[in-house]
């Protein structure tokens, strides 16, 4: 049943439309698009491309790594990994209308042949033991309640050695939340758990944490101004449900310290 309520959060039934006609607006040629083309409409999480790109430097990924995306929502993460190093991704998503829309703008950037996409659950993944060097995964965690499992498999999947590398949302100060946020309309499908209690459910997944950041005074500044910018049609308004709303409510507790934004990279060692 949660899995069913995970999906229809985000499934709209127009992502693919939604999206070309904001390109289109935006004034590209699908036929000739690059990976840069497609802008803010590919990040959903906290300050967008900044942090998918500051959390590759940390987890130190490089063009031999085999990487798996987990939570790969419509492949935003994927598809700079692929570009900007070079490496082969997989990405992994719950939304079956997600992973359509990631393999049309895979092939539609040039990025196919690097990036192999599917539907699955984080907490099962579809693949063997020990066949990846980098596990990440950008907010996705707070949709899952059993972050032991999640973590549990992540640790399977990768290498001895390999690396985890997460950018994620966790509870801070005590009160209360304004919904909806992004990863829930509603508060029985948000699963936030405080950051130490994270650190330590990964650890004890097998993994040893190498970097842990507390990033929410970065954060809650660059989701102001989102918030105060113009509204271009290559936003993630485009196809992200009551998207304002969202967002001002992840500002708001963010700028309380109600939420908090977390950066980490643990290696894979027992």
């Amino acid at each position: 049943m949660k899995t069913l309520q995970v999906q229809r959060q985000y499934s709209t039934g127009l992502l693919r439309p939604n999206i070309e006609q904001a390109l289109i607006a935006a004034g590209k040629d699908l036929n000739h698009i690059q990976p840069a083309d497609l802008g803010a409409v590919e990040d959903f999480h906290t300050s967008g491309r900044i942090a998918t790109g500051q959390l590759a430097e940390v987890a130190e990924i490089t063009s031999s790594d085999e990487v798996l995306d987990a939570g790969s929502g419509i492949g935003g993460t994927a598809r700079f990994l692929a570009d900007t190093y070079g490496c082969r991704v997989t990405a992994v998503d719950l939304t079956e209308e997600y992973c359509e829309a990631a393999r049309w703008l895979d092939r539609l950037v040039g990025l196919d042949n690097r990036i192999s996409v599917h539907q699955g659950d984080v907490t099962d993944l579809p693949f063997a033991d020990a066949g990846f060097d980098v596990v990440v995964s950008q907010h996705v965690q707070m949709n899952v309640a059993d972050k032991s499992r999640l973590y549990r498999q992540a640790r399977r999947v990768l290498a001895t050695g390999g690396r985890l590398a997460i950018w994620d949302i966790t509870d801070g100060a005590p009160g209360n939340l304004d919904y909806p946020l992004p990863w829930a309309n509603r508060p029985e499908l948000s699963h936030l758990a405080s950051a130490d209690q994270l650190r330590a459910v990964i650890e004890a997944a097998g993994f040893t944490v190498i970097h842990w950041s507390d990033l929410t005074e970065e954060a809650a500044p660059f989701m102001e101004a989102l918030l105060s910018g113009p509204v271009g049609p290559l936003t993630l308004h485009a196809f992200v449900d009551n998207f304002a709303e969202k967002v001002s409510n992840l500002a708001g507790g963010l700028s309380s310290g109600r939420l908090r934004a977390i950066q980490g990279v643990a290696q894979a060692t027992t």
